[in-house]
């Protein structure tokens, strides 16, 4: 690492060409790249999958496309066969292909009272695209206003498709997002340096965030990547590029205090913080390839540009801040407000009365994790319920509560689709069972010798009955030789493909960061120990992140919406993938302080106050940034996105102050000596006392 500092300290200028060269070609291409971002979540091979893609070859519409709702409501009276027929003819008039089926041809669509009714559209997708019925969805609007004057009645719009484009606000935006993440970085920064060096960050992670985006673009002529990235590319990697440069400029400042010049300076905290950030980047990166792993290709693309972001954010924190500090370091460290020891009396405090009492520490922390951790034994995956994207509000929202309230059937949003060429014999293997609300159209879609029929259940599909209830309609039409799609399959078929494989892969990634943690803090009890805390971070965040999004505590007050009631299919393993790197970059910073400590002391217990009072202010302030890179993530409106920003979020809370503040530093003061066992080697003291580089 020194090597390197010397060598882009003396090429300082060249360095700098070559970023402000890769900057400008990343902003060129950032827009570029989002373009082409892909909008699919295929399973290849899995049954769902593939008959659902049957079902879109045969019939141009439906499969992993849930259906329109036309809600009709009687203003007075019931409603009778003529009207339905009259909301159809708008209706064909409207769509572009696809199907439809009324309560006329299928009475489950009546309400009980016949005041309610519903005509199921399945209007032809648009293939790839960010709304499939995007460009169908206002001509059936104003063919819901038609039908409403010609039927007197009342007809609105309703469905997934027609909830996810009204209600909940517009999207302001990737560029939106990360300046808003920014500014709260800028804000940080300003407190932690008292200088205009707190733009140097911002500086650095611009730069690896264009050049990351130009990066992602030549991906997307390679393969598809997923639009999600483009979140995650700009505000995670906003966090962690800061936080890189915010541990090697703390440094620098700390060095230049002790009396070197900027030049020493610079090649001291990169042999020292710079190697720090070295490690935590690898390990972030390797964290990330649980996603490229696994056998689902728009989880492939994330886990492909997930890992461009430690990468590219430590190789710009590795040669372009060197490069700006040689350059504008000193200049810029002004006014000097902030004293250059980093220091810190209260987490002197803090780490003082955790290493008196650090048994107490340990079990008082340790119960609060497991007590945070414990409703993660009631994770159910699935998609954000009707009720979740209802409380939105707008009218979409209120038409679909009105389809609920009549008792027609919550499922009906996302319906069992049956692929079959006997359609009364699945029909009638599936319409008693157990939680069915209704079946449609059995005979009326037909293509070749293929018929389609959908069945839905009477509870949300998100929820434990509804999701049982369309397992056993599964269960039941597949074992009579019929073929099941629609998106419960679909949904069932991804948790299978995702977390059927993730315990291997998730054991292989726990293995290669022990091995390097070995090789980085020269241990083997460190690296363990970083591992089990690990766990215990994560499961407190998936804890508290059931408690919010799946049983509503706090969903309303922060989200203003209500519970989804299952936690989304994809999210737990991309929560794992991002948040078991990020929260060992902590433990690296600390470990690695504290390492360095006891080599000058030779004490374990003064090592563990010094490394904490040294890095505590720090790690605040990283795991600060990084919170507000996540508060911006969770604007986004979908909701799979604010419970993925929820639970990382969470997780760089907890682990910055129960784990990294409380129960790690106590449990290296309660291991003592056995902390730095290695074998074949008779432990750090030999190192101890030597004098500080």
């Amino acid at each position: 690492m020194t090597t390197l500092a010397r060598f882009v300290v003396r090429h300082r200028w060249w360095t700098l060409a070559a970023w402000v060269v890769l900057a400008l070609a990343g902003a060129y291409a950032a827009p570029r790249a989002s373009d082409a971002l892909s909008y699919e979540f295929g399973l290849p091979g899995r049954p769902g999958y593939e008959t659902n893609q049957e079902i879109v070859a045969l019939f141009d519409s439906g499969g992993e496309n849930a259906p329109v709702l036309m809600a009709v409501t009687a203003q007075q009276g019931v409603l009778d066969d003529t009207q339905a027929r009259q909301v159809a003819a708008a209706v064909e008039r409207a769509r572009p292909g696809g199907r439809l089926v009324t309560w006329e041809q299928a009475p489950s669509l009546l309400a009980p009272d016949q005041r309610t009714g519903v005509v199921l559209v399945y209007p032809q997708p648009m293939t790839g695209a960010p709304e499939p019925y995007g460009h169908v969805l206002p001509a059936l609007e104003r063919a819901a206003e038609e039908a409403s004057r010609v039927t007197a009645t009342e007809v609105a719009v309703t469905g997934q498709a027609a909830l996810a484009g009204g209600g909940g606000g517009g999207d302001a935006g990737v560029l939106a997002e990360t300046l808003f993440g920014a500014v709260g970085a800028l804000i940080v920064l300003v407190l932690v340096f008292g200088s205009v060096l707190a733009v140097m960050p911002l500086i650095v992670a611009a730069a690896s965030i264009l050049t990351t985006f130009l990066i992602m673009w030549g991906l997307t002529g390679l393969t598809d990547v997923s639009f999600i990235v483009q979140y995650l590319l700009a505000l995670i990697g906003l966090g962690v590029a800061i936080d890189y440069s915010l541990l090697i400029v703390t440094r620098w400042r700390e060095e230049r205090g002790h009396g070197a010049t900027s030049r020493e300076a610079i090649v001291r905290s990169m042999g020292t913080a710079g190697r720090a950030v070295l490690y935590s980047g690898v390990t972030v990166a390797i964290s990330l390839a649980a996603l490229i792993a696994l056998p689902v290709p728009f989880l492939r693309s994330v886990g492909f540009t997930g890992l461009l972001i430690p990468l590219v954010s430590v190789f710009t924190a590795l040669t372009l801040l060197p490069a700006l500090l040689a350059v504008a370091g000193s200049r810029l460290d002004w006014p000097h407000r902030r004293r250059t020891e980093p220091d810190s009396k209260l987490w002197r405090w803090i780490a003082t009365t955790v290493v008196r009492h650090r048994w107490i520490s340990v079990t008082a922390s340790l119960l609060v994790l497991l007590a945070l951790a414990a409703p993660v034994l009631n994770l159910r995956l699935g998609a954000p319920s009707n009720d979740s994207v209802i409380s939105a509000g707008g009218p979409a929202a209120e038409a679909l509560q009105r389809v609920q309230d009549a008792g027609l059937g919550e499922g009906l949003t996302q319906p069992v689709e049956v692929l079959t060429r006997d359609p009364e014999a699945a029909r009638a293997v599936v319409a008693d069972l157990p939680g069915v609300a209704g079946t449609a159209a059995p005979g009326q879609w037909r293509r070749d010798d293929w018929t389609v029929f959908d069945v839905w259940t009477a509870q949300d599909p998100a929820t434990a009955e509804g999701s049982a209830a369309a397992a056993r309609i599964r269960s039941a039409a597949e074992a009579a030789g019929h073929r099941v799609g629609g998106l419960p399959a679909q949904d069932a078929d991804f948790v299978e493909a995702v977390y059927g494989n993730a315990w291997w892969i998730c054991g292989i990634i726990v293995l290669v960061t022990f091995l390097l943690l070995v090789r980085a803090l020269r241990s083997v009890v460190l690296p363990l120990k970083a591992l089990v805390l690990n766990v215990l971070s994560l499961a407190a965040a998936y804890g508290v992140t059931v408690l919010i999004w799946q049983e509503g505590h706090g969903t309303q007050l922060l989200f203003g919406q209500t519970a989804s009631d299952a936690i989304t299919t994809w999210v737990p393993i991309a929560v794992f993938s991002f948040l078991f790197g990020l929260s060992m970059d902590y433990e690296v910073f600390l470990l690695s302080r504290i390492r360095e400590e006891y080599l000058r002391t030779g004490s374990t217990d003064q090592a563990v106050v010094d490394g904490v009072a040294r890095t505590g202010r720090l790690i605040t302030c990283a795991a600060i940034i990084l919170f507000l890179a996540f508060i911006s993530l969770s604007r986004v409106p979908a909701t799979d996105v604010k419970i993925l920003a929820t639970a990382l979020a969470l997780g760089i809370v907890i682990d910055a102050t129960i784990v990294r503040g409380v129960l790690a530093p106590a449990l290296v003061a309660a291991l003592g000596e056995a902390n730095w066992w290695l074998p074949g080697r008779p432990g750090a003291r030999r190192d101890a006392h030597r004098p500080r580089p």
